[in-house]
């Protein structure tokens, strides 16, 4: 199976596809600040897509699979921190609530001015945790790469020569 890489890639692709479409139709009914973490969340989500659908292009790219790592490890993260600043009402920002609305949970806010500065803590929230993941990606790239040099390729001096039984130094 030649293609089975691209293959592989293209199913990844689905998958996104499929998970960017699930919170875009989620997401349309939440105006607040639930909608603002979806918006942020669809951003990293379209990054794994977009890296995936690059990678059967490109598929010896190593930055294209290191971001497509990246974001789908900055993904996880993120949804992590939706759960817990969601939905743990003692950090739901200032003047903001938990209600009762139709059998669920619904985070509200007391005016439009505490909405905007929950929506403005919560892009600030997202920049500091993109910051934090970028820089332990690229730490993490640095300690392996000093750790793990990369071997050096030898490469044929002579043009029509060959590594099998030739010797080079007679030529």
């Amino acid at each position: 199976m030649k293609m089975r890489r691209s293959m592989t890639q293209i199913l990844a692709g689905i998958a996104f596809a499929q998970e960017y479409l699930m919170f875009y139709v989620h997401s349309t009914d939440h105006m607040g600040i639930e909608g603002q973490y979806h918006w942020l969340l669809r951003l990293v989500i379209m990054c794994c897509l977009a890296t995936t659908l690059i990678g059967i292009a490109l598929p010896k790219s190593f930055l294209i699979s290191f971001v497509r790592s990246a974001s789908l490890m900055f993904q996880g993260i993120w949804c992590i921190v939706m759960g817990i600043m969601i939905w743990i009402p003692y950090l739901l920002p200032k003047e903001c609530y938990l209600n009762s609305e139709e059998g669920h949970q619904v985070p509200r806010c007391h005016s439009d001015e505490a909405m905007h500065r929950a929506k403005a803590l919560v892009n600030m929230q997202f920049s500091l945790y993109l910051l934090v993941t970028t820089v332990f990606c690229m730490l993490s790239y640095i300690f392996i790469s000093k750790y793990y040099p990369e071997e050096p390729e030898y490469v044929l001096l002579v043009k029509g020569a060959t590594n099998e039984g030739e010797d080079l130094e007679a030529k």
